[in-house]
């Protein structure tokens, strides 16, 4: 699949990438991260243009991104069911519910760009939850903005090793994610014990 979509990005160009953004953005599990970075490469090699990249790559995700609030704004817990059975995947609504509680605003600029696995989830449960729209927008431009200049900036510099800098990226990102699990895990011990007389 990783294929077909570098091919379609190749041969449509920029609004190929600003539609395989939006559809990942709704939850679809697609390699953003390796196809932005490969963007990067196509930049440096004149292929496409820098600003037009960053534009088709940050509104596609944040258009992916606000449906996904939308659908669990208005939507409630019955569409996401149906969404986490139609991709396969169990969404743990309460559990990511608490997490939007309790990280707001910086935790959905987080997982725009760098816990990304978790963004669609998170847009979902944003709505759900009741997380205001005016916060939840703010938060995911600045976010979504963010990881296409990261990502397709990494590509344009190291654009002759894309594979070897997409593994790395990947390592690091599940690396991250377990160390702020770990914290947070440790942190509501440690309340635990201290309440205990």
């Amino acid at each position: 699949m990783t294929e077909q979509l570098l091919s379609m990005v190749t041969q449509y160009g920029p609004p190929a990438l600003f539609a395989i953004v939006g559809i990942a953005a709704i939850g679809v599990p697609l390699p953003v991260t390796l196809l932005l970075i490969v963007v990067g490469s196509m930049v440096s090699q004149g292929a496409m243009d820098i600003w037009l990249a960053l534009a088709m790559a940050s509104v596609g995700s944040i258009l992916g991104d606000q449906a996904g609030y939308a659908i669990g704004r208005f939507g409630g817990t019955a569409a996401v069911e149906k969404l986490s059975r139609v991709f396969g995947k169990k969404a743990g609504l309460e559990e990511t519910q608490a997490k939007v509680r309790a990280w707001g605003g910086p935790g959905i600029f987080l997982t725009r760009w760098l816990l990304s696995p978790l963004g669609p989830w998170i847009n979902l449960a944003s709505g759900t939850a009741g997380y205001p729209w005016h916060r939840f927008l703010f938060w995911d431009v600045l976010g979504e903005c963010t990881g296409a200049l990261v990502y397709i900036s990494l590509g344009r510099i190291f654009s002759d090793r894309v594979l070897a800098l997409d593994s790395v990226l990947g390592d690091t990102t599940w690396a991250i994610g377990a160390l702020m699990l770990a914290s947070i895990l440790g942190w509501q011990l440690w309340k635990r014990l201290v309440r205990q007389p």
